[in-house]
């Protein structure tokens, strides 16, 4: 290491990792990684943070900001105790210096430091790029806003919340039959323009707040949250707010940003009472307040990291909460299946730290099953695009399961666990995966749309849906499928499974009322009604029989991306 502090030639401006003789060097004389920032408390009694990069947050106390102060990649350990004084030894230099590299918060000859950048990916499955930064007109704005933050604005805001609910409580048929119909295709588009602006100005709260509380949210943009599409707002620099009270504050400020606008449309739809002849738009934004409300309870779901899951923290001030007790719950797991005796609790005095880390590495799989029994019929419907959206999926999923394989695995032999063993248990867990994926019977559904014209009833199928198990006499059940939920009209049966290329009309796969006039490619399957009366469009579902799990799943999610 040369004077001054800078790295050795071979090591600036590269990203390669460096030798372990490199490593100890850099070691020996440390210093700062060039992200790193160091934020003094608020107030006092309240601790100092160190910033690396643009969203992490780590307490630390005095002493080892006087140390990373000191640190300037000349001085050696004898020479840092020199400058700090007593008690500091060498021997204590030395382990703060691993456990500060351990963090990352140390140069290590190997990381790009691209602080400018706007593109960030923040494991294990998100992806964020940076639109604005919104410092300057959230200042602005705060004061005019000032006024909601207090008990009169949140007074206004419980009762348009509350008030909401209880006219779609009113309107309980209504609402029912809204989400049950198609919509007018300008309508849905609108609803789509104003669920988007609902989620900006869902993150322009917690920014907003964050503000009034002196903090200074640093980016705000669009992101692929779990390959889904949302917005963000970086306000991680609520960790320097001296009070729990405030962090929850900004939490929450985006859920009831929501609440209050959901509320707002559903007293809205409740005084204009679908007359004079706008029933549609009466619909549309009955629709858009159910959404809007249950999206914004879905942000309180403490098991995935939301705004329940940020307050929460915020109120226990432990950070990194999710991630730590996801460490103990697999340190159970990993005890319970492979032995071993060297685990240690992330957080022993949290008695629910073992259920809560279970929790929260199941429910989002819950959460990814009930959206695909949601909407997987309408993304198989969009043919190739949504075919590939569900294999793009179904390869994060395994992608996550085989990390946290590795995990477990690793925290096992880390805590003694026998090699043998562990071989043992996952020879088993494969054998039991596999024999289900063989043996289980699993009910196997083919999706796709309906036309009835003439008198003729012809079941319409995309592209990319399995013609090949089409049988003859096979049921089919016809519905109306509307923007959230669909209602059986009829059954009817194939009477010859032979598919005709052709096209069908757009309200066959999506529920819009006027997709009759545009027209997308499409097989036809001539079928006989049995019961019922369908509609002259709408959606269908193919009764194909039983097929083993592991088929199940090929069919479903795999194969329609070859097709």
């Amino acid at each position: 290491m040369k004077p001054g502090g800078t790295l050795p030639a071979r090591l600036r401006g590269r990203a390669a990792a460096p030798t372990p003789e490199e490593r100890a060097a850099l070691l020996a004389r440390p210093r700062p990684a060039p992200d790193l920032q160091v934020h003094e408390p608020l107030k006092e009694g309240t601790p100092w943070l160190v910033q690396r990069g643009s969203q992490h947050y780590i307490r630390v106390g005095a002493d080892i900001v006087r140390l990373l102060r000191s640190m300037d990649g000349a001085r050696d350990h004898r020479a840092l105790v020199k400058a700090l004084g007593p008690p500091w030894r060498e021997s204590d230099v030395a382990r703060a210096v691993e456990r500060l590299d351990r963090m990352k918060l140390l140069e290590d000859g190997a990381r790009r430091h691209r602080g400018g950048s706007r593109f960030t990916y923040v494991p294990p499955l998100t992806f964020q790029f940076t639109v604005v930064r919104p410092e300057r007109l959230l200042r602005r704005l705060t004061p005019q806003l000032g006024a909601l933050a207090g008990r009169t604005g949140a007074g206004l805001a419980l009762a348009l919340s509350v008030g909401g609910a209880l006219a779609l409580a009113l309107h309980a048929p209504d609402v029912s039959r809204a989400l049950g119909e198609p919509l007018p295709l300008s309508h849905l588009i609108a609803l789509t323009c104003a669920s988007v602006a609902t989620t900006a100005l869902h993150e322009l709260g917690h920014g907003v707040v964050l503000t009034h509380h002196g903090g200074k949210p640093s980016r705000m943009g669009v992101m692929l949250f779990y390959l889904m599409p949302a917005f963000f707002c970086d306000v991680s620099d609520g960790w320097r707010l001296p009070h729990r009270r405030q962090r929850v504050q900004v939490a929450a400020a985006g859920i009831a940003t929501q609440m209050v606008i959901a509320g707002t449309a559903a007293l809205t739809a409740w005084a204009a009472g679908g007359t004079g002849g706008v029933l549609d738009a009466w619909d549309t934004v009955l629709v858009f307040a159910v959404l809007t409300y249950t999206t914004g309870l879905l942000n309180l779901l403490p098991f995935v990291k939301l705004d329940g899951y940020i307050a929460l923290m915020s109120r226990l001030d432990l950070p990194h909460l999710r991630d730590r007790t996801m460490t103990d719950a697999r340190s159970f797991l990993a005890k319970a299946l492979f032995g071993g005796t060297g685990y240690t609790r992330e957080l022993p005095r949290l008695r629910w730290s073992v259920p809560f880390g279970l929790a929260s590495m199941v429910f989002p799989l819950y959460l990814i099953a009930l959206a695909a029994s949601l909407w997987l019929g309408l993304i198989q419907g969009t043919g190739l695009i949504g075919a590939t959206l569900i294999l793009t999926g179904v390869c994060a999923l395994g992608h996550r399961a085989w990390t946290g394989a590795r995990r477990l695995t690793r925290q096992a032999r880390d805590a003694g666990a026998r090699t043998g063993r562990i071989t043992v248990v996952w020879l088993l867990v494969a054998g039991a995966v596999a024999a289900a994926a063989a043996f289980v019977p699993v009910s196997y559904t083919i999706t796709g749309g309906y036309v009835t014209k003439a008198g003729r009833t012809t079941l319409t199928l995309p592209a990319t849906a399995d013609r090949a198990a089409l049988r003859e006499g096979a049921k089919v059940t016809l519905e109306r499928r509307g923007a959230v939920t669909h209602t059986d009209l009829a059954t009817a049966h194939i009477t010859t499974p032979t598919a005709q290329h052709g096209t069908a009309p757009l309200s066959a796969f999506v529920p819009v009322r006027e997709g009759d006039t545009v027209p997308v490619p499409a097989y036809h399957v001539p079928l006989r009604v049995d019961t019922g009366e369908p509609d002259e469009v709408g959606t269908a579902r193919v009764a194909a029989g039983n097929r083993p799990l592991g088929t199940w799943l090929y069919l479903n999610y795999i194969a329609p991306a070859w097709r």
